[in-house]
């Protein structure tokens, strides 16, 4: 019990918690609504472009993260890739790693980045599954393509939301390797997640009954959050039926 006293009086924690809250809150939802937007087009279009950019939008989810967080620490790097096209405009570009102000959000673009092709994937299967008939007939009643997405796609995804919803919150939940390989949760802390924060006090400070506290706090909290989502999914669907 010491422990948990403990973890909930230090502002490491708390504020590794707030650091983890970010990605869940801010990440999370961005990279939902860039995956829908990338799996409507796609639904929409050819089936040999189909094929060529869901394997372009996957790859990242393929390739090992360790070989993408080092690719990505070449292009963010001060003289990296990213700088060196800004200079091109005329633009001083910021060491996006090592700066209080950007390392969060350069992170977060990575991690975007890396995790939209799943959702995409995740996404696209659903649209597949929504009959063309329903698009058909909303067309003979002269709906236009806003009012087709808000009354027939929207409200036939919300299976595959709520599937959406907890898979992306265990994995905003857990981000670490991009925070090991690229920040070391630096600079200041300020991209110290919660699983990083773990592993620097189980195996960089030895201790382990403390991370094994805060390995079971991010458990509760992880499942807190989706039966949560799943009690709101289950009550709306038997209001809908009601």
């Amino acid at each position: 019990l010491d422990q948990y006293i403990t973890l909930f009086h230090d502002h490491r924690f708390l504020h590794a918690l707030g650091v983890t809250g970010i990605f869940v809150l801010v990440g999370l939802p961005i990279t939902m609504v860039i995956a829908l937007a990338f799996a409507v087009a796609l639904n929409k279009g050819s089936k040999h472009l189909n094929a060529f950019f869901r394997a372009v939008f996957y790859a990242p989810v393929v390739a090992s993260v360790v070989a993408v967080s080092v690719v990505w620490r070449y292009i963010l790097q001060k003289d990296g890739l990213l700088n060196s096209l800004l200079a091109v405009f005329g633009i001083a570009g910021p060491d996006w790693l090592h700066d209080t102000r950007y390392a969060l959000p350069a992170l977060m673009v990575m991690t975007i980045w890396r995790n939209m092709g799943t959702l995409m994937i995740i996404f696209l299967a659903g649209l597949q599954g929504i009959s063309a008939e329903l698009y058909e007939a909303a067309s003979l009643d002269g709906a236009s393509a806003w009012q087709k997405f808000r009354y027939i796609t929207l409200p036939a995804l919300r299976p595959t939301f709520n599937y959406v919803v907890i898979f992306g919150l265990i994995g905003s939940f857990q981000v670490f390797d991009q925070v090991f390989i690229l920040t070391s949760g630096g600079p200041a802390r300020s991209t110290e997640t919660i699983v990083y924060r773990i592993y620097t006090e189980a195996f960089g400070n030895g201790k382990l009954g403390y991370a094994s506290a805060l390995s079971y706090v991010l458990l509760i909290m992880t499942l807190i959050v989706g039966l949560i989502q799943l009690y709101t999914n289950n009550k709306h669907e038997k209001e809908e039926i009601a």
